[in-house]
């Protein structure tokens, strides 16, 4: 198994931001700031110009598939984190927020689609599904979140919310839509520069994020035993979600193919909404970096075990 190349950038980024973090505040700060709101837009505009409708509109017709892919996206994970909700003392209440923000955000894009291709799943399906999931993301993940924000001290408007979200990431959607006739062709032809480019914002927003967390001194209190739990809970999460699909597609009598669809996209969180939203949605509290603990560890594992499940049915014939 080849360890991830952006796993070892996300690595190298947060040792950075412990090691040198003074860029994270002053005037570097707000310099960050303004890069990483420009970038945030630039990912979700190329995000619009690789939308295909055509591709949305033959995925509309597998609805069962798809109610069950978003349904456990939005629906039971949030409810698995909330079941958990008794259990929060004054000291876990920032980490179980995160573990929430976590169950609340959108699937992925890109590698959903590649493992359900290398595991001769049902591509059309999760194109489909991974493009609608991050759109519907966008109004149902502040909800959730804005259910338990009160409780941290932290200000959170929904309003404002909504409008930072239209401004940076609907707008650029619905732009890159509008010029996708015209630039289409060309955000597939450098599509591997995009992705870079991509990565390389949500770099930015995790050293911001983990520098000011680091500065605010908001880890002295986690210990490596607590670090090595949270790991563990991302993974519990992660096999309750892909056999509870299991179960369910095996009831609805799901070819192998739709099955493999869902519980790939069912089981994927999108590490970059996840950056993008926390940002926009914790604007930039100190314990920003605990919420994108559960996301990075969570985003590290799923691509592991996802990768040898992929394999696997790979090999199988058709």
């Amino acid at each position: 198994m080849k360890i991830d190349k952006f796993v070892i950038a996300i690595i190298i980024t947060v040792i950075a931001a412990y090691i040198y973090p003074d860029l994270g505040k002053g005037e570097s700060a707000q310099v960050l700031n303004t890069l990483s709101s420009i970038g945030i837009s630039l990912i979700f505009f190329f995000y619009g110009l690789k939308l295909s409708p055509q591709q949305i509109k033959i995925g509309l017709k597998n609805w069962k598939l798809h109610l069950l892919i978003q349904a456990t996206t939005f629906i039971v994970f949030p409810l698995i984190v909330l079941t958990t909700y008794p259990l929060i003392t004054e000291d876990n209440k920032a980490l179980w927020l995160a573990f929430m923000f976590l169950a609340a955000l959108p699937s992925t894009v890109s590698s959903s689609v590649v493992m359900v291709s290398i595991a001769k799943g049902n591509i059309p399906a999760a194109i489909f599904n991974a493009s609608i999931s991050g759109l519907i993301g966008v109004i149902l993940t502040p909800l959730w979140i804005g259910l338990f924000m009160t409780s941290t001290g932290t200000d959170y408007s929904l309003i404002e919310v909504y409008q930072k979200l239209l401004l940076e990431i609907l707008a650029p959607v619905i732009l890159g839509l509008l010029l996708r006739r015209f630039l289409g062709a060309f955000a597939l032809k450098h599509s591997k520069k995009i992705t870079l480019f991509d990565k390389s914002v949500i770099l930015l927003i995790i050293y911001k994020s983990f520098s000011k967390s680091f500065l605010d001194r908001i880890f002295e209190n986690l210990s490596p035993l607590k670090l090595l739990a949270v790991l563990a809970v991302a993974i519990l999460i992660f096999w309750i979600v892909y056999f509870f699909i299991g179960f369910i597609a095996k009831r609805f009598h799901f070819s192998i193919e739709d099955q493999i669809t869902a519980q790939f996209c069912g089981t994927k969180k999108s590490l970059v909404h996840g950056t993008v939203f926390s940002k926009i949605l914790f604007q930039n509290a100190s314990f920003l970096g605990i919420i994108l603990l559960p996301i990075m560890m969570f985003h590290a594992f799923q691509i592991v075990a996802i990768s040898v499940i992929a394999a696997k049915h790979s090999r199988r014939d058709l």
